[in-house]
């Protein structure tokens, strides 16, 4: 018996905690803790506890598969791949589309947007981050200059004061919620809003119970409030930011007043004025979001008022500061710095600036080329686009995406995957995607190769294979190389490890230009932006300046609008989604767990006591909820801790509900689907005449 632990990080949330996985005889049989990471200090969540037990799990793909009328059949590698190099080559660059996955390293992802760009000369690439925080892509960089979480995970212990706004801290990221914990026995007040009382609201000094979609009137009255009472920090505003004035005549406007704006947000007045002193008075404050705030049409607008409140307080670039958004799956960041998006080269240079496209052709070196600086189709475009009468896309390469599932709308999803000539999904299970696939590929899962990812802070961190995949499967870069190589792209993709392909990233990516595969093994790992110049890289961003060219920080003065798809007589409730401690996502992975499926194996709905008595509904009745264009069926738990009107889904369940079916997509700029607000009216199911 041969019995080793392998330190890597966790597959799941974005937290990135370390642990070490237990592995005998070739079989990873449990986990152990890791205590020299800063992240999570030898803790682990309830999903990281059991994250090994997904990897041996038997429906795990081991043979390339292909389809030959309804049934899929075992190939080799040579025959799946020579296939997909002929199909791929009969298109051209317009024709094609690829999705990568913030589940994979960024070493798969590098290389993805590398064969996307350079073999195909496709401008059509993106990722889940679509769907989760483009919102804060968008909002951040307008504001500060560049999109990401401004302090570091331990940082937020420091603070005096924290606002958890749209983020469920403690479940969808307990080891941050942890520091938030920590925070507090030090004497810091925390602050939850939300439309349900969370284990977070549990672990607050006060909770706003306020209603799905009114973030911006919220933030707007506290600002209003921070201001009529001189909390607000005027040197820094004066010396570090532009357009104050702006803002300052938005929020004083009458219906951001207490009185009237506690109305329409739900919560009393007295709420939002104390809110404003703690976070006023305090010396170091802190927001904490996450896909509460970004997953609206209103999203960047969120985004934008989050960013004002923090420059107002001058709570930017100082320790227990900062807008800190809580990224969704383990390496949406990583995915997004290595340039899986349509619009950005690696380290976000404009996939349009001149500079930027020779310095990536230059850096690849393709003899041919590679794609026209031209920003390409987003997630969502993709498929409308395919629903188009005479739509461009003709084949796609889907990479670690489980669209049928994680996007909105899945029938618009299948309508597109029907239509496509040519599809080929890689991935470790058979999910409900594959079913419409021309070609499927075995991918090895995080635990069976090495590379990088960068968490939520900007920290990247090794993962390390403890095990070899199933049967013939193969580590995402690996496949990809392969292909490429099929394709006639041997010099350029002539990696023999995926150190060799971390390397070329790093100076593909100026934010890692600094880096090596040494100090990312460090226990800590390195936070970017690391260059020449600053080899230890950067907890804390903007400490004496922002990213914009001049250096200042920018308001944006942003009105409330209501949701898009408010509650009437016909539609009553308000539905807002969101993730469970026990589960991620589609639940591709945890569902898989048993000792995570044994907690919660189905979806659910969540209503208030009063609505349900109204209703004549109790707990564990079957239910019906319809929205304007659909409906689903599943069971009801009746709970105080959801606010009256309000009804909540979890999202990790497909069988008898899919909590993402039939979503509003209103915001153009970066086209947001509603996740969050959606009218729904609830029914008895035996009463329906089905």
């Amino acid at each position: 018996m041969t019995f080793t632990q392998v330190t890597t990080t966790c597959p799941y949330c974005s937290t990135g905690c370390s642990l070490n996985l237990m592995v005998e005889d070739g079989k990873v049989i449990g986990t152990a803790p890791y205590y020299r990471s800063p992240v999570n200090e030898g803790r682990v969540c309830p999903k990281g506890t059991y994250c090994h037990q997904f990897i041996g799990n038997p429906d795990r793909l081991k043979k390339p598969l292909i389809r030959k009328g309804d049934i899929f059949y075992e190939a080799d590698w040579e025959a799946a791949l020579n296939l997909i190099a002929k199909q791929f080559s009969s298109y051209k660059p317009e024709e094609l589309a690829v999705l990568t996955s913030a589940r994979c390293s960024n070493e798969d992802n590098y290389l993805a947007m590398k064969f996307a760009r350079g073999v195909l000369k496709t401008r059509h690439i993106d990722h889940c981050a679509r769907l989760c925080h483009s919102a804060t892509m968008v909002g951040l960089n307008l504001a500060f200059g560049c999109n990401a979480m401004t302090n570091s995970i331990p940082d937020i212990s420091e603070s005096d004061c924290i606002l958890c706004l749209g983020s469920n801290t403690l479940e969808q990221h307990p080891l941050v919620g942890r520091q938030i914990i920590k925070a507090r026995s030090r004497g810091a007040h925390v602050i939850s809003a939300d439309p349900r009382f969370t284990p977070t609201a549990v672990q607050s000094d006060l909770f706003i119970q306020f209603y799905s979609g009114s973030d911006v009137l919220l933030l707007n009255s506290i600002m209003g409030e921070i201001i009529r009472n001189g909390w607000h920090d005027q040197s820094f505003i004066s010396e570090r930011t532009n357009q104050f004035e702006a803002v300052k005549k938005v929020v004083l406007q009458r219906r951001y007043e207490p009185e009237i704006s506690g109305g329409l947000c739900g919560v009393t007045p007295d709420l939002i004025r104390k809110t404003a002193e703690w976070i006023g008075t305090a010396k170091k404050c802190t927001i904490l979001y996450a896909m509460g705030i970004t997953q609206q049409t209103t999203g960047v607008d969120n985004v934008k008022s989050i960013a004002n409140l923090m420059m107002l307080t001058g709570n930017i670039g100082r320790p227990g500061t900062g807008v800190n958004a809580l990224r969704g799956q383990n390496n949406v960041q990583g995915a997004c710095d290595a340039g899986c998006l349509p619009n950005f080269f690696p380290g976000y240079s404009a996939i349009t600036d001149g500079t930027a496209h020779r310095r990536i052709s230059k850096l690849w070196g393709f003899p041919d080329g590679i794609c026209e600086p031209r920003e390409g189709y987003d997630i969502n475009t993709m498929f409308e686009q395919l629903r188009s009468s005479s739509p461009h896309i003709r084949s796609m390469y889907l990479i670690g995406e489980n669209p049928v599932v994680s996007e909105p709308n899945p029938t618009i999803i299948i309508d597109g995957l029907k239509k496509v000539d040519f599809l080929v999904v890689q991935d470790i299970f058979f999910t409900e995607t594959c079913q419409y696939a021309d070609v499927v590929l075995p991918a090895a899962c995080w635990a069976e190769k090495d590379g990088t990812q960068t968490n939520t802070e900007r920290r990247v961190q090794r993962i390390r294979k403890a095990v070899d995949p199933p049967g013939e499967a193969k580590p995402d870069y690996e496949i990809i190389t392969a292909l490429a190589r099929k394709m006639g792209y041997v010099e350029q993709f002539d990696y023999n490890d995926a150190k060799e392909i971390f390397e070329e990233m790093c100076s593909a990516i100026p934010q890692y230009r600094g880096m090596t595969w040494e100090n990312v093994s460090r226990p800590e790992g390195i936070h970017w932006p690391c260059t020449e110049s600053a080899m230890l890289g950067t907890q804390i961003l903007y400490t004496d300046h922002f990213a914009h060219p001049d250096g200042k920080g920018v308001f944006f003065p942003v009105e409330w609008k209501e949701p898009a798809d408010l509650p009437d007589k016909k539609f009553p409730f308000r539905l807002t989604t969101g993730r469970l401690i026990w589960h991620w996502q589609s639940g591709t992975m945890t569902r898989r767990c048993k000792n995570l499926n044994d907690e919660v194996n189905e979806g659910y709905l969540e209503m208030n006591p009063e609505d349900a008595k109204i209703l004549k509904i109790s707990s564990n009745d079957l239910i019906k909820v319809t929205f304007r264009k659909g409906s689903l069926v599943c069971k009801v738990r009746v709970l105080w801790d959801i606010k009256k009107g309000t009804a909540f889904i979890p999202l990790h369940f497909i069988e008898r509900v899919s909590a993402n079916v039939e979503l509003n997509s209103s915001e153009p700029l970066p086209y947001m689907s509603e996740y969050k607000v959606a009218a729904i009216s609830i029914k008895k199911y035996q009463e329906e005449k089905e």
